[in-house]
């Protein structure tokens, strides 16, 4: 099934009906959208042949929404390229996907242009606000492929941290079994609108799917990013919000001092995912928002879908006092099996520590152009997501951390988070990060960079009372550095990596 019967039956059903908003201004129905989709992927099929890539080299746009389902119109796959990358990186994006074709926003057109001539491909780019784009719209409409359930829909890109990236193959089954899921163990269907502040490169765009199969509006902040003053705005026009946010986009909503003020009983949900939260952050979320929050696990491999955590769930957590179930990553979602494995991918039981494994309708097939990796990721038919956790006796997870990310420190096994959540308790730390550092007489040595509130300190004394008051003694930091910031990725994760170049670069003496 080609995800285009959405649009299709969206304009049919509710011609009239809001389909795409900047801000809070309405620039398209259902009617007018499948209209112009239908134009573009004319305009798509008279250069491309069925199967073939298109990059979208763009920041948040309306235009984005429209594209994407372009191009499933034509029978071709979307590759969403991460707009902040650099130069050299989107060149082998376009090289690897083999893209035929380029469109940018205005802000981004030349870094494609670099790109291209980079990758020495000979796609054409164009700017969606330029004349040639323009063009398009005036192409005769098609009828829509008839593209198989397997079918590539999507080629995501991951963020390639331990090497190059990998193009992982999602196809419509995939997505709509993502978005199934969605209903199913994330977020009921409700009419409304989804604000997408996050890339839709990534996990925003991912949702437009199942909030276009709901009938939803696709709105676009104004500014193309994550704004909270502008959010918080927004919720004084639209009804039913929903929204996909990385933890870090929550905790600054919440702190904004606009917040006070706002229109909290539009927000239906906000969705948040890419990495865990704090409990700290989230009981302080639920202080602010109401339980309005839901999770999501889950990775380009299968998007956005192993496990989540409901509403409902944070409301029974908080309820009964489970800190350990707020800190945990839900169950898992109805369309997959999720699992521990040990080393040879045998289930562990509860409370015992592995990889997590997938395997089910969201899972992708494979790899672009990698079979290597493809083998190495779906080994024994599951997927390997590299990810460290434990079920407990009643399903839910808890993330502990990347493997890599685990900290070996005299043959015992430290999980990052665990220190990094004992931290946070300090009213003083507004953010933390620990990672592992080389030691001579132990392997690896805890590091904790720390991040205090304004005008704040925390003295290491404090902060090492903390930690021995709640862990073993051999998980405390054996060093602490301030930082006035934490990098991170555009999509809100800490940059870890960076940390550790951040040690390389100055030892501890």
């Amino acid at each position: 099934m080609n995800l285009i019967h959405h649009l299709l039956r969206n304009a049919r059903v509710d011609p009239h009906g809001p389909a795409l908003a900047s801000g809070r201004a309405v620039v398209a129905t259902w009617a007018q959208m499948q209209k112009r989709v239908a134009r573009l992927a004319g305009a798509l099929r008279a250069r491309l042949a069925i199967g073939e890539r298109v990059a979208l080299l763009m920041k948040n746009t309306p235009v984005y929404a429209e594209l994407m389902y372009a191009c499933w119109h034509a029978g071709l796959a979307a590759v969403p390229v991460n707009a902040k990358l650099h130069p050299k990186e989107i060149a082998y994006i376009l090289d690897h996907s083999g893209a035929k074709l380029i469109f940018a926003t205005p802000d981004l057109a030349e870094g494609a242009a670099t790109a291209a001539r980079e990758a020495n491909s000979p796609a054409p780019i164009l700017d969606i606000t330029g004349a040639d784009f323009a063009a398009l719209l005036r192409a005769e409409p098609i009828p829509y492929a008839e593209t198989a359930a397997s079918d590539m829909a999507w080629l995501f890109y991951t963020s390639g941290t331990t090497g190059r990236p990998k193009g992982a193959i999602i196809t419509h089954r995939m997505l709509l079994a993502m978005a199934t899921s969605y209903f199913v163990d994330i977020d009921p269907p409700a009419p409304g609108c989804i604000v997408h502040a996050a890339p839709m490169s990534h996990g925003s765009g991912i949702y437009i799917v199942p909030h276009l199969m709901q009938g939803n509006c696709q709105v676009v902040p104004e500014s193309g990013q994550f704004d909270p003053a502008e959010i918080i705005d927004l919720l004084g026009h639209w009804r039913g919000v929903s929204m996909f946010a990385a933890p870090t986009m929550v905790k600054r909503l919440v702190e904004h001092p606009a917040i006070s003020g706002a229109r909290v009983e539009a927000l239906r949900c906000i969705a948040y995912g890419g990495a865990p939260m704090y409990v700290a952050d989230i009981k302080a979320a639920i202080g602010v928002l109401g339980f309005r929050l839901a999770q999501l696990y889950g990775q380009g491999e299968s998007p956005m879908t192993i496990t989540g955590m409901t509403r409902a769930m944070f409301e029974a957590a908080m309820r009964e006092g489970r800190d350990d179930r707020l800190a945990s990553a839900g169950v898992a979602q109805s369309v997959v099996e999720a699992r521990v494995g040990d080393a040879e991918d045998r289930e562990l039981p509860a409370g015992e520590v592995g990889e997590i494994l997938a395997r089910g309708e969201p899972v992708m097939p494979g790899y672009w152009r990698n079979p290597e990796a493809t083998a190495q990721t779906l080994r024994n038919g599951w997927l390997h997501t590299g990810d460290v956790g434990s079920f407990d006796a009643d399903g839910y997870l808890t993330l502990r951390d990347r493997s890599k990310d685990v900290i070996i420190s005299g043959g015992s096994n430290i999980y990052p988070r665990e220190v990094e959540e004992v931290l946070l308790r300090h009213d003083s730390v507004h953010e933390v990060s620990v990672v592992g550092a080389p030691d001579a007489e132990w392997g690896e040595r805890v590091v904790a960079f720390v991040v205090c509130r304004n005008g704040a300190k925390a003295k290491q004394e404090e902060l090492d009372r903390l930690c021995l008051d709640s862990i073993a003694r051999f998980k405390r930091p054996k060093e602490y550095r301030f930082l006035d910031q934490l990098p991170k990725s555009n999509y809100g994760k800490v940059l870890k990596t960076e940390l550790r170049k951040l040690l390389a670069a100055s030892p501890l003496p």
